[in-house]
């Protein structure tokens, strides 16, 4: 099975499914470039979760249409409330894309079913996550809404936000209650970034607006496509959960102690 981890791809809509450059290639080709590199030509398997839209069927065509642009043919639309064989297919998936709509509702859904750890999983895995809107912002380090601050996934060690131009506010808003060395992005509409498991944050199509709370307040800034943000420094990087970490939390979730270190 394929192991190395992938870069995160972080949309604000749907458009980048679709999108080629000028030169005519097309942006998903990367994703199954990324993924053809453990093993090339093999079948892959394509999972899609609709949770945050309330599973509306429109969207999986979408998705569908999507996949076999990069001949990926076995989908499978996993739902709010997913089967024993749903997730047994989660389990297995190569690509899996989280959906938008609304970012709690999608969330909360996650954590009751257990799908959350098993993005987790897949992540570590070697599965390539895409997350769109509110599927973006499930895979950073928080979500919000009218009842504030959440935690989301926080595979990406950073706050996302989508389609806020020009002013993001909710991005202003939400970084400084976000914690400490918390830095934020801004994917404007038709825009995307790739979150590379070095902490490089690359642009994808138009310009990202970065935020970060500085001694002297907010800064903002802008990262072009072509450009990459800086990694930040050991000691002010967000903890990303291991793998080990995760299955020790869930052991400790299930009432064993662990392995005795007296």
């Amino acid at each position: 099975m394929p192991t190395a981890i992938k870069p995160i791809f972080l949309l604000s809509d749907s458009q980048l499914l679709f999108w080629r450059d000028e030169e005519g290639h097309r942006f998903l080709d990367r994703a199954r470039a990324l993924i053809d590199a453990d093993e090339p030509g093999r079948p892959l398997k394509g999972a899609y979760l609709g949770a945050s839209n309330g599973d509306a069927p429109e969207f999986y065509e979408l998705f569908l249409a999507a996949m076999a642009e990069i001949d990926i043919r076995d989908c499978r639309h996993i739902p709010a409330r997913p089967s024993e064989e749903d997730l047994a297919f989660l389990a297995e998936a190569d690509l899996i894309l989280l959906a938008g709509g609304d970012v709690r509702r999608g969330w909360t859904a996650f954590e009751e079913t257990g799908v959350k750890d098993k993005l987790t999983e897949r992540y570590y895995g070697g599965a390539l996550l895409i997350g769109i809107s509110a599927g973006a912002v499930q895979l950073g380090l928080k979500g919000w809404d009218e009842e504030g601050l959440f935690d989301t996934l926080r595979l990406v060690p950073f706050v996302v936000d989508v389609h806020g131009e020009p002013d993001w506010p909710d991005l202003h808003r939400v970084i400084p209650r976000a914690g400490e060395h918390a830095r934020g992005f801004g994917v404007p509409s038709g825009g995307g970034a790739l979150y590379h498991p070095d902490y490089s944050v690359e642009p994808v199509r138009h310009p990202l607006t970065e935020v970060e709370v500085t001694e002297s307040g907010l800064r903002q800034a802008l990262l072009m496509p072509g450009q990459s943000a800086e990694v930040p420094p050991e000691e002010e990087r967000p903890r990303v959960v291991s793998q080990e970490e995760l299955l020790d939390q869930v052991l400790r979730d299930l009432g064993d102690p662990g392995p005795d270190v007296n």
